[in-house]
């Protein structure tokens, strides 16, 4: 293929917009292939006791190795095995517990068909993803999905797009369904998903990222205002507890609160903490999830809280503990 010149006047943003015109009809088109067979493929993998195991050939094997990850990570078990692979041992990976769910637009991919002997034989239930129901795959297949499309969007009809974003949705609304059939939830989400962002926001709490013993900016009732203000300097969290010998809480004075005395025009060095410390202060249990304590801290608008229970202080959580864990 030579270089062209670009045509005068060519329109890239039109070009774009007929794709996700054409991209947009495929899938109002979908919606009728979510049927009887759709139930009975959603009902087979849940019941699966093994592993569901996505197989595909070029553009269908780059959604595969996709589906794959998503079943994955919703509660599905699933890994993706390359049909050239699986001819030459890696079908040894699958067993008689699996279900195998194999895509190919046309439903003639070689690679699969050779495969689909060994898997009767070995009695593995077969899903099969075509655009064409009387292809020799889905005329295999146990159950079959339907994913055609009137027409792909690349203008020589022969580019798979249509036809992969149209089965790339088809495997999303089986996980999604086979998600709340399971009472998945967000937490068992961040279960396979322990070192990222989202692992992080819903599996860390509280008693991982506060600060104990020493750390815990605290006086007596007794301290004095100056005191008190020696001690947030000390421990550089913006506030101290106010608690007796066996850390049972008082109260709370805050660089606000000192921003308070300050237009009160009190006296500093002789003024007590107890007098204008703000009694009990807002707490958390030390097993609160730590996107569960930055929502109060934002609702309260506030940047520290107390861990504790009932009234016994356990540690302290500052906002920054949080954006260093990575939970903001």
């Amino acid at each position: 293929m030579s270089h062209a010149d670009l045509p005068p006047g060519f329109d890239f943003q039109q070009a774009g917009k007929t794709v996700l015109k054409i991209e947009r009809e495929a899938l109002d088109q979908l919606d009728q292939y979510i049927n009887e067979d759709f139930t009975r493929a959603c009902e087979k993998i849940f019941w699966c006791a093994g592993k569901v195991v996505v197989m595909g050939m070029g553009k269908s094997g780059h959604i595969g190795r996709k589906m794959a990850a998503t079943f994955a990570s919703t509660g599905t078990p699933s890994f993706f095995v390359h049909p050239g692979e699986a001819s030459h041992g890696d079908l040894g990976m699958v067993s008689a517990q699996d279900i195998v769910l194999a895509i190919s637009n046309s439903g003639e991919s070689n690679e699969i068909l050779a495969l689909i002997p060994v898997l009767k034989r070995l009695q593995v239930p077969l899903i099969c993803m075509t655009a064409r129901p009387d292809s020799a795959m889905a005329r295999a297949a146990d159950i079959h999905l339907c994913i055609k499309v009137p027409q792909e969007a690349c203008p020589l009809g022969l580019a798979p797009t249509s036809s992969t974003t149209a089965t790339l949705v088809m495997g999303d609304a089986l996980a999604v369904a086979l998600l709340e059939a399971r009472g998945f939830t967000a937490e068992d989400f961040a279960l396979s998903h322990p070192g990222g962002a989202l692992g992080r926001k819903l599996l860390l709490r509280v008693n991982d990222i506060m600060h104990t013993g020493q750390e815990i900016p605290h006086v007596s009732r007794d301290a004095t205002l100056r005191d008190a203000l020696l001690e947030i300097t000390r421990k550089n969290l913006g506030m101290t507890v106010i608690c007796d010998d066996l850390m049972k809480i008082e109260g709370i004075f805050t660089d606000g609160d000192l921003r308070r005395v300050f237009d009160m025009g009190l006296d500093l060095n002789n003024m007590k903490i107890v007098d204008v410390m703000t009694p009990g202060g807002i707490r958390i249990r030390p097993g609160t999830l730590a996107v569960d304590a930055l929502n109060l801290m934002q609702s309260r608008h506030i940047t520290c809280v107390l861990v504790a229970d009932g009234d016994q202080l356990l540690g302290v959580v500052h906002m920054h503990d949080l954006l260093r864990a990575g939970v903001v």
